[in-house]
């Protein structure tokens, strides 16, 4: 009689978390024989989602439909633990996979515990040390971390912050992020087809620098985004080597700052948010990129390019350490400086690119998988 497959669970809800579980959805249905793998999305961020869903072929077995307009994030937790709790109560899974920081993985992970069914949280152990930054997702992936019975840890760095809050070595894996994975898969996707951008119609991509920036933090809103906007402009201004481009957040807190600010700026670029193959494509045309998102951390070291992280902390120190990204804040003169230093000084520019990077070598996925084949699903191992 055949061994009875794992019925693995996979939730999501965000873009990032389509991204960085696609690889392991992939690798999972290569191994059919001993898992049956079924899809959960949240739709937390709907109309960011699926695009990556129909790039990276992700089949979807239960839509929770969670988003609202201005949703809070009470009723988002509420909403997602009584629509999840009705999914696990129906499906019974061996385990549930969540990823990263959002609200989903919180809710969903303690869904799961509430149903005694084990989590295994990717990307585990990313710290700041500080619960307000960032907000909400720091206190979230520390809440996944104590709900989950199977840690893969992306570095050695994040594997001791969770040893240091007493999580067992046993159940820690280090694989590597599986963004390095999503990543180069799609960045050699593209390359063999480079896509048309329509919004980016006229501009000369090799006739100037160029330099992506995104920001959507919530601890940036405000004051922070106002303080981005204005290095920005400046660059913009005293810069004729330069072109920006700027996918800009959806979020009102985001389009109010800076549409106002940086619309109608000559070599600005203000455009909606690209969807995955076309932003990796952008990425790679990149002199540098801007960024207060933790991905680009991840994915412009894949390209030995500067990411200049526009916040005061971060929970990927491990580019920092390995000087693939800068700390620059949300301070216009530092943004500037910064900026402009790496654009006249070839050899602060070629430090960059020197480096490997820490976060991966596009393997991830198969050590998650891997670590699955092996975990005992006795309620005695993960308890």
């Amino acid at each position: 009689m055949p061994a009875k497959r794992i019925h693995v669970l996979v939730v999501l809800g965000t873009r990032p978390e389509a991204i960085k579980l696609a690889p392991v959805i992939r690798e999972l249905g290569r191994c059919r024989d001993q898992f049956q793998t079924r899809v959960c999305i949240t739709a937390q961020h709907r109309h960011l989602l699926e695009p990556i869903l129909r790039w990276f072929r992700i089949p979807v077995h239960e839509d929770l439909d969670v988003m609202r307009p201005n949703q809070e994030l009470c009723g988002l937790t509420a909403l997602i633990l009584e629509r999840f709790h009705e999914v696990l109560a129906r499906r019974r899974p061996d385990i549930v996979l969540v990823q990263g920081d959002t609200t989903t993985v919180m809710a969903a992970s303690l869904a799961a515990f509430y149903h005694r069914v084990p989590v295994g949280h990717v990307e585990a152990g990313l710290r700041t040390l500080d619960r307000y930054s960032p907000f909400p997702e720091e206190i979230n992936r520390r809440l996944a971390s104590q709900l989950a019975s199977l840690h893969f840890a992306p570095t050695r760095w994040s594997r001791d912050n969770l040893l240091k809050e007493g999580i067992p070595r046993p159940r820690i894996v280090v694989t590597g992020n599986t963004v390095v994975d999503a990543f180069l898969e799609t960045r050699d996707r593209v390359l063999r087809r480079p896509p048309a951008i329509p919004q980016l119609r006229g501009l000369k991509f090799g006739a100037r620098k160029l330099i992506v920036v995104t920001a959507h933090r919530r601890e940036n809103f405000g004051s922070g985004l106002t303080s981005i906007c204005q290095g920005i402009l400046r660059l913009a201004t005293q810069r004729e080597d330069i072109e920006i481009v700027f996918p800009v957040h959806p979020n009102p807190n985001v389009q109010k700052i800076v549409r106002p600010l940086l619309g109608g700026v000559e070599r600005i670029h203000l455009i909606d948010p690209l969807d995955y193959p076309h932003f990796v494509w952008l990425l790679n045309s990149a002199y540098l990129a801007l960024s207060d998102s933790g991905g680009i951390q991840e994915e412009m070291p894949s390209l030995g390019r500067p990411a200049l992280v526009m916040r005061e902390n971060t929970e990927r120190p491990e580019g920092v350490k390995a000087g693939v990204c800068k700390l620059v804040g949300t301070s216009a003169d530092v943004i500037y400086r910064t900026v402009t230093q790496l654009l006249d000084d070839k050899r602060a520019y070629a430090r960059f690119a020197r480096r490997r990077n820490p976060f991966g070598d596009g393997k991830a996925a198969q050590k998650i998988v891997a670590a699955l084949k092996d975990f005992s699903f006795k309620p005695s191992s993960y308890q």
